[in-house]
């Protein structure tokens, strides 16, 4: 029998890179892809590109129907089946909306991990989960935070935070437990560091989209301490390299990675560097948290004109700073190391430029 490896997260914006870098690795191996009903065409025409761009994959992806928020996956009568010959698994689905519902966020990132373990717990034949977790689980705890670190009694942004936090305590706990996991915490995500694509804006694209939006000289409010703080991202393609190479390898089992930058931009040289990629003359405009969040949530027709959600606002204030020597060190074997920034923002501008309609929605 073939190896079973079952994603969850596809088709999103990490598993759709990661899934074939995993069927690549053993050319042997089928994936299975728990996918909402509301996905399921575009899950189709995301196999369709990959076969397209790779005849190895060509009948090695099956679909199946599904979600994590109950018990079985909604797998029903399919569930023992696939329990059964499942030998790996990579959960990545997740709400990755920071101005998600607490209620929405308990069902799909906490109950639906608790109930992809339980999953993982019944499989006989099980080598690891694969778990991506996020660098956020820090919430605002003031100062360094390490790969080995978790709970430390941190208070949190908002419910994105504390949920995927309370999904990795639960990880967390079954690894402890004796469940073979390797958990990866990816700080925000960007686009590729060539071509800046990425399938939705947030983060720095909100940056560079009202940057892009505005004439020659243009305006940038600034909150808290633009020298002091700093905004933490990666690529995609460095996040999807580093976790197939850390996924293949046995020493990496029962360890936790921070894919993050260690030295990040402070804010204010984030925001001059993207002034220059898109060509305009920086004024920025001082605010206070509240006044700045106040804008966007109660005066008509700001967050519109910005496209800029209260929720974000946190994340140019930011406290934690990460560490990441394990995956350094581990990365370094694979010849893995984070692309040249300037150049990736550079290229990130020219996206947004080329590409002003991409949306900001999660996925959910």
């Amino acid at each position: 029998m073939p190896r079973t490896v079952l994603f969850t997260g596809f088709p999103g914006f990490l598993g759709t890179e990661l899934l074939p870098r995993v069927l690549h690795r053993d050319p042997e191996a089928v994936a299975v892809c728990l996918v909402q009903r509301s996905f399921l065409e575009l899950a189709r025409a995301r196999v369709d590109q990959l076969v397209a761009a790779d005849a190895s994959t060509a009948d090695r992806i099956e679909l199946v129907v599904g979600d994590i928020t109950k018990s079985d996956l909604g797998l029903g009568d399919a569930y023992a089946d696939l329990v059964a010959r499942t030998n790996e698994v990579f959960h990545l689905a997740a709400v990755y909306d920071l101005e998600v519902a607490r209620p929405v966020g308990m069902a799909v990132n906490v109950d639906g991990t608790r109930h992809v373990v339980d999953f993982c717990r019944a499989c006989p034949d099980l080598d690891r989960l694969q778990y991506v977790s996020t660098c956020y689980v820090s919430g605002r705890w003031p100062g360094i935070f390490r790969e080995t670190d978790l709970v430390k009694g941190q208070r949190f942004n908002n419910f994105y935070e504390e949920t995927k936090y309370l999904a990795e305590v639960i990880v967390a706990e079954a690894a402890a437990d004796g469940l073979p996991t390797t958990i990866y915490r990816p700080s925000v995500v960007g686009g590729d560091s060539t071509t800046g694509a990425t399938q939705k804006y947030d983060g720095p694209y909100f940056i560079l989209r009202w940057l892009v939006k505005q004439p020659r000289v243009a305006v940038m409010p600034t909150v808290g301490d633009p020298d002091g703080y700093r905004f933490n991202i990666v690529p995609r393609d460095y996040v999807v390299d580093a976790i197939d190479a850390l996924a293949a390898r046995d020493d990496t089992l029962g360890a936790t990675y921070a894919l993050a930058d260690p030295e990040p931009y402070t804010i204010r040289d984030l925001i001059e560097l993207f002034s220059e990629a898109t060509n305009k003359r920086l004024v920025t405009v001082p605010l206070t948290m509240g006044i700045a969040k106040f804008a966007l949530r109660r005066v008509p027709g700001v967050q519109a004109l910005m496209g800029l959600p209260p929720a974000s606002v946190n994340y140019f204030s930011h406290p934690a700073h990460y560490t990441t020597d394990q995956a350094d060190a581990a990365l370094v074997e694979d010849g893995i190391a984070r692309p040249d920034r300037e150049t990736w923002f550079r290229a990130m501008a020219a996206y947004v430029k080329a590409n002003p309609d991409v949306p900001s929605q999660a996925m959910i």
